[in-house]
């Protein structure tokens, strides 16, 4: 049997899946008129958003995809539009889904809390599943197309490749976009109706409440599905490229990446079922133990495959392989390699703990920005920064600890060359993404809690089905920074695996190609490359400043020119609101798109060593800088709701909740485009490096 099919065969079940759980949500009641009546106006909102996206999405694919058919392959250029294909699909699919399970999982709550936690979550495990299920077919599908019948050179893995550049490019402006989108939007609606009008949040007077509700959908349901999609595509491509550059004559060390992503499609899809909860208390172990479930059956997969307990599915280790520089054959040990995998997975855990530490709703760090509101905005806003700052060391430490198992003891090679520790790590990040198909459904089903308590507000439903979504939303808005914790560990992982990848394949195609620190053009590299992610955030940062003055501006006009709007005596405008952000943040998106694109080809094209520079030194900048913003724009984010709730510090009204809006407000930015934004960018700044380095190297 060849392993491909196997693969191929798990992704068209997570597609399966996928379509049956929605099928089950559409089943659900959508509640009355009225409901369904403000729910439109999101659905309508988002599609045209994503509309009006895809079309300039369009013309960027088909002109990126003529340069590389021109200058590299058609084959590499056949693969970058399928991703990119694949990747708005995914995108697609989890937005439309979410946008509709938002209205059931609001009528679901006034049944109580189970009912609404199962439409919630199986809207999430439809965009997990639809994001692994079409990423591991096309890879899968495009390694049966290319290969060859003597296995899987570094030729064919190399036009692969194209792919995981597709699904990097719509990732990044997916993210960009729709975060610009959705932090406008809640800036705008949270500025003028909580600080300046007096009036709750997600009130129907507000006309920039469903331009927020729409800007949740396409910013953390369609972005981060595009973001993490890219990392599962990229982390498999870059492992297989590893296998055929460095183990000739062990095919199996090519397709085993797309073994461990098949084994973790049949552990998410079994966790999803133990995702279950009867009171508020009990939500998060529910969502953490299908977790648990699905990384306790890829590390039994991982073993029973590594061992070669599976031989039956075709996957032969070889006793020994040839690897270049090496004289004669060297040993392989294939059950190395799954101690990387189970170090992926354990990074990947414990990040998401840590970030949880940082930013959960009553802990340590977010208490104590809670109480430095009391002092007024600045020193809520100091100990925001100096928490998001602190919180970048213990990820850090995880990440390196997990990249130094994973490279000496998940070493394949019995001789402990390094080449079989680059591997070690590339097959880590397969790892901690194997259960990316539950772990994104835990926390894209965040969005869908926190508009259905939106609905609920507007809908003027009784206090305890609010309650019931509100309780919902706060282990949302828990899971939604775990989520971001662990897209970051994950880009962290991927990239250097994509970065591995660059470098193995440089020396072997340029003579004297080195990452000397003590070579200028590497250390020139390494400063321009530790530069852009200030720079990008700078770009992104001052974006959504200049969608939000907009979107002030209107909501303001509509207060004042609308006759009873306040009064609730008449319906706001809330489609020239929607209209406002997407207009903004296609706009404000374009320049950080090429900054990302352009930096690594314009580099490439003066010296390779100074790519690789600029690569690693993005790398390490761009990992802290988005620990620290995501880290701080959650800490901020949760010290304003528990004042809220927990009616400390003067509650809701008080000076020290209107200074927690404000460290709120900064964070939004921080947390929703930023800092996730960065994942990207050192992810397709590696893949651009990579695709066309056959083009720098002449």
């Amino acid at each position: 049997m060849n392993p491909l099919y196997l693969a191929v065969g798990a992704a068209a079940v997570a597609l399966v899946f996928a379509f049956v759980l929605f099928g089950k949500i559409m089943r659900q009641d959508a509640g009355t008129a009225k409901m369904q009546a403000i729910s439109k106006q999101v659905q309508d909102g988002a599609a045209a958003f994503l509309r009006a996206e895809y079309k300039w999405l369009s013309v960027f694919v088909v002109v990126v995809g003529a340069v590389i058919a021109i200058f590299l392959h058609e084959k590499t250029a056949i693969a970058f539009v399928a991703g990119a294909l694949a990747s708005g699909l995914a995108g697609y699919i989890g937005m439309h889904t979410a946008t509709r399970a938002a209205v059931r999982t609001t009528q679901a709550a006034t049944k109580g809390l189970a009912p609404a936690l199962g439409v919630a979550f199986s809207s999430g495990a439809v965009m997990g599943m639809c994001v692994v299920g079409l990423a591991l077919m096309g890879v899968a599908i495009f390694t049966l197309v290319y290969g060859t019948s003597t296995g899987y050179t570094a030729v064919e893995i190399d036009q692969i490749l194209g792919f995981s550049f597709g699904a990097s490019s719509i990732a990044l402006f997916a993210r960009v976009g729709g975060g610009i989108f959705t932090k406008a939007a809640d800036v705008g609606a949270d500025l003028v109706g909580k600080v300046e009008a007096g009036i709750p949040e997600d009130d129907p007077r507000n006309p920039g409440t469903i331009a927020d509700n729409v800007g949740d959908n396409v910013g953390d349901v369609a972005g981060m599905g595009a973001d993490l999609f890219e990392s599962y595509a990229g982390s498999i491509i870059a492992t297989m490229a590893l296998g055929a550059a460095l183990f000739s004559g062990s095919p199996a060390m090519v397709l085993l990446p797309l073994v461990i992503a098949a084994i973790g499609i049949v552990g998410s899809i079994i966790g999803t079922f133990f995702v279950k909860a009867n009171n508020e208390h009990a939500l998060h172990s529910a969502l953490f133990r299908g977790l648990v479930v699905a990384s306790v059956i890829v590390v039994a997969g991982a073993y029973a495959t590594t061992s070669g307990m599976l031989s039956f599915i075709g996957l032969e280790f070889p006793a020994e392989v040839m690897v270049p520089g090496h004289a004669g054959a060297v040993a392989l040990n294939p059950m190395a390699a799954f101690w990387a995998i189970v170090a992926g997975l354990l990074v990947g855990i414990v990040v998401g703990k840590l970030t949880e530490y940082y930013t959960g709703s009553g802990t340590k760090p977010v208490l104590n920005i809670a109480k430095q509101s009391q002092t007024g905005s600045a020193t809520n806003i100091i100990h925001g920064l100096a928490t998001g700052m602190e919180s970048v060391a213990l990820p850090v430490l995880t990440i390196v600890a997990g990249i130094y198992v994973a490279f000496n003891y998940g070493n394949p090679l019995e001789s402990g060359a390094v080449e079989g520790g680059v591997y070690g790590v590339a097959i880590a990040a397969v790892g901690m993404l194997s259960t990316l198909g539950i772990s994104l459904g835990v926390d894209a089903y965040g969005p869908v809690a926190d508009n259905a308590g939106g609905l609920a507000e507007m809908a003027d439903l009784p206090a305890e089905v609010r309650e019931r979504t509100d309780a919902l939303d706060a282990v949302g808005n828990t899971t939604a920074a775990i989520g971001k914790g662990f897209a970051i560990g994950s880009a962290a992982l991927t990239a250097l695996a994509l970065f591995s990848t660059f470098s193995t394949v440089a020396k072997a195609r340029q003579e004297g190609f080195n990452l000397d620190i003590t070579n200028t053009e590497v250390m020139i590299g390494l400063l321009i490359g530790g530069m852009l992610p200030f720079l990008f955030s700078a770009m992104t940062m001052r974006a959504v400043g200049n969608a939000a003055n907009k979107m002030v501006e209107e909501i303001r006009r509509q207060f004042r020119e609308i006759p009873g709007l306040l009064e609730g005596k008449a319906e706001p405008d809330a489609a020239r609101c929607v209209e406002i952000s997407t207009a903004g943040s296609l706009q404000q998106m374009i320049l950080p798109g090429v900054l990302a694109i352009g930096a690594p080809i314009a580099i490439g094209f003066w010296s390779v060593s100074a790519l690789g520079g600029l690569l690693a030194g993005a790398l390490v900048t761009g990992v802290m800088m988005a620990i620290f913003m995501s880290n701080a724009g959650g800490a901020w984010d949760n010290a304003k709701k528990y004042i809220e709730t927990s009616g400390e510090f003067g509650g809701k009204g008080s000076e020290a909740h209107h200074a927690a809006v404000t460290g709120d407000t900064v964070g939004d930015p921080f947390k929703d485009t930023s800092g996730p934004s960065l994942n990207i960018l050192i992810k397709l700044m590696t893949v651009v490096g990579l695709v066309f380095l056959p083009l720098f190297l002449g």
